[in-house]
């Protein structure tokens, strides 16, 4: 196969939408895609200056989807004076698996010399996933508790380090999916909750729906949505990117697997599914925003730690107690 736009040998055809680019295309593709979601998301305010930087919190696992987005982010920002990055890990204690990666986000760090802060839930919960997996109070999926556990340290860390935005590594599968999981969940609250969460323009004119603002939480992005997942792969190994590509050992979330699979096999036969799920979810997002952004429940506070909740205790902290009773 001839990259459609040079003749030299391609390495990838698109079948969305038809195309077949050689490698120096194809790096230029996502790349571009990357910095156009950043554009159309407005994530860089217009008030953001030198003496007045903005603060990215990139969180940093050291698998492919977070290192290819933190390589393209230093490119693009690294001679901008008005953005500083930091970049945050977690190991969460799992043996072997997390040691590797979290070597590869050193590696990538150091060399672009990008700020980057290591956190543990030994540290912080007194507790490791290998643990937590064994004992499974609640009888949920590792996922679940390791979900619940890391959006609780990326969004404390990311305000202790005066973040102004957290940016995570979520690729277009990982979007779609979530996206028809919520749908075939009827969950139209979580969907309202998404957009003014992650998916919404943090700044538009007053024809266009932009995100709500909130107290509680930094705001999240997710500048790689637009990129399917084998281009994420793809772009890693053709820049040499220290990327851990390998599947965690606990990862068991068996209903996104069957959405995961779903998904691939209407991409197969039908080519654009992810794209036109997702273009029609971030419409159907804004408007329920719209609707529902008044019905939020007030937050109290946690009594064990403080945090935001709608009972007298957070999930987090719901969970170690449970695990603490073990």
């Amino acid at each position: 196969m001839e990259c459609d736009k040079c003749g030299a040998d391609a390495v990838l055809h698109a079948a969305y939408s038809g195309l077949h680019l050689c490698e120096e295309h194809f790096c230029a593709s996502v790349e571009k895609r990357v910095r156009r979601r950043i554009r159309d998301d407005n994530l860089l305010p217009d008030d953001a200056t030198a003496e007045d930087p903005e603060t990215w919190i990139i969180g940093l696992s050291g698998g492919k989807d977070s290192v290819v987005l933190t390589d393209i982010l230093y490119d693009t920002f690294e001679a901008d004076p008005r953005i500083e990055m930091v970049a945050l890990s977690i190991h969460e204690g799992i043996e072997g698996y997390r040691d590797e990666s979290l070597d590869a986000c050193k590696e990538l760090t150091a060399d672009r010399d990008i700020r980057h802060e290591v956190v543990s839930y030994a540290d912080e919960f007194d507790v490791r996933m290998d643990e937590v997996v064994e004992d499974d109070p609640e009888n949920m999926s590792a996922c679940a508790y390791c979900g619940v556990f890391r959006r609780d340290i990326l969004s404390r860390y990311a305000a202790d380090l005066n973040g102004d935005k957290l940016l995570t590594g979520h690729n277009l599968d990982d979007e779609a999916e979530t996206a028809l999981m919520n749908f075939l969940e009827g969950d139209i609250t979580q969907i309202a909750q998404q957009f003014d969460a992650s998916l919404g323009p943090f700044e538009g004119d007053e024809h266009s729906h932009t995100r709500g603002e909130s107290d509680e939480f930094i705001p999240r992005a997710k500048p790689l949505r637009d990129i399917p997942e084998r281009e994420v792969a793809l772009y890693a190994r053709l820049q040499e990117l220290p990327a851990h590509i390998t599947e965690c050992p606990h990862s068991s979330e068996a209903y996104r697997g069957e959405i995961q699979q779903l998904l691939y096999d209407l991409e197969e036969r039908h080519p654009g599914t992810r794209h036109s799920i997702m273009a029609g979810y971030e419409k159907l997002a804004a408007l329920a925003a719209d609707e529902h952004r008044s019905e939020s429940p007030n937050l109290d506070e946690c009594e064990n730690c403080g945090g935001p909740t709608t009972g007298d205790l957070c999930r987090k902290c719901g969970l170690l107690d449970a695990l603490e009773a073990v």
